[in-house]
């Protein structure tokens, strides 16, 4: 017990402090957009983040894996929120929570191994087109000042490892060009200009909705699809940490952390959430490695809401999006290219299916389910599929 709480949380101790300052300053933007995106207000979705990060480091099944309000939940969210209103959401976060731990202790987790190589290669690759086009709408369009922030953000982020590691590059590049920016007057979009941040922590509440089988009937589609698309970016986000840190997790402990974090976000007033692969590959790129950066990025993300909210809001948008672009090429699996040139048709098909369909959808689990089905398809059929 005692090396397992050595190696989960104080190996490196200071490099996954750092690695989680990292990435609570990228949640922010991030977060903002879901929430607008599910219809509610900007602090819905920050309160559901550092309760969920916060709790998901104690006890989720993948230390290092990074998970808050996450936009594939907000997305499914909204006609709640237009019919019933917020109040609902908070009941369906909450059912969310309860279905994932059942399912944990039904050991769904286990099925993880059953997902093709092929699905797993579509998938990151997916995403990582999905991060640098959601980053698109920051940089282009707007003040030179935004062309000339984003540059030397990526050039900080890719060049400055190569000579100091001791402070992560993407921290030295989001403290040094804001001050720069707030210095100089830049014309840039800040993280101010997404929404307004009020300097508050969330309070416990019971969703106030009626507790009978009406209220039920309303929320129970909405939760069983949240918990579902939850646990399969997770889960996927999980293997790919693993490969990543060449280590194994486990996924039944983190498919009931999940549910026990969306309980008290839905008890705190936040949406759902789940694992985001993005701020996950962002983390163990800036050095994060342990259950500590998990821990270290929810307290953050509280600490700069309620304590540096005037100085959050003047980051500009551009040094985010510049992070993230950095993130979204060390994301994508380039040997895709080469793999196409000699894998079989079959693979091949698999790979263009789960790529085609998340970026149609952006949603993540239709890409991954879709792929499979196709893969058990096309290896049931071989001399079919290599006929075509």
């Amino acid at each position: 017990m005692t090396d397992k709480i050595k190696k989960e949380w104080l190996s490196n101790p200071w490099a996954n402090i750092l690695a989680g300052i990292v990435v609570s300053l990228a949640l922010i933007p991030e977060v903002i957009a879901f929430s607008v995106i599910a219809g509610v207000d900007p602090m819905v979705g920050l309160y559901a983040s550092f309760v969920i990060a916060i709790t998901i480091a104690f006890t989720g099944g993948r230390p290092a894996m990074i998970s808050a309000a996450a936009g594939a939940i907000a997305l499914l969210v909204l006609p709640l929120v237009q019919q019933h209103g917020v109040n609902y959401l908070f009941a369906a976060t909450l059912l969310m929570g309860v279905i994932q731990i059942i399912l944990g202790f039904l050991k769904v987790g286990h099925l993880m191994k059953y997902i093709p190589n092929t699905v797993m290669i579509g998938f990151v690759d997916a995403l990582a087109i999905l991060i640098f086009h959601s980053q698109l709408q920051h940089i282009f369009g707007h003040s030179w000042e935004t062309y000339a922030f984003t540059l030397v953000t990526i050039i900080i982020v890719t060049l400055l490892p190569r000579v100091f590691t001791r402070i992560p590059a993407p921290l030295i590049a989001v403290v040094l060009l804001t001050i720069i920016s707030m210095m100089t007057g830049a014309e840039v979009r800040t993280v101010g200009d997404l929404g307004e941040i009020t300097k508050s922590l969330p309070r416990f509440l019971i969703p106030d909705v009626p507790f009978n089988f009406e209220t039920l009937m309303i929320i129970l589609p909405y939760s069983v699809s949240m918990a579902v698309v939850g646990l399969v970016e997770s889960l996927l986000t999980a293997r790919i940490v693993d490969e990543t840190l060449d280590s194994d997790s486990d996924k039944n402990t983190e498919t009931r952390g999940q549910g026990i974090a969306n309980i008290l976000s839905g008890l705190f007033g936040g949406i759902g959430g789940c694992a985001m692969i993005g701020q996950s590959v962002m983390n163990l790129k800036s050095g994060g490695t342990t259950r500590l950066s998990s821990l270290s990025a929810g307290l953050f993300l509280m600490f700069l809401i309620v304590v540096m909210g005037d100085f959050l809001v003047q980051i500009p948008m551009s040094i985010l999006a510049g992070i993230m672009v950095v993130v979204a090429f060390s994301t994508f699996e380039f040997k895709t290219f080469k793999l196409m040139k000699r894998a079989p048709k079959a693979d091949i098909a698999v790979i263009l299916l789960t790529i085609i369909l998340v970026l149609i959808t952006h949603n993540l689990a239709v890409g991954v389910v879709a792929g499979s089905i196709l893969h058990v398809v096309l290896k049931r059929n071989p001399v079919k599929a290599d006929a075509e």
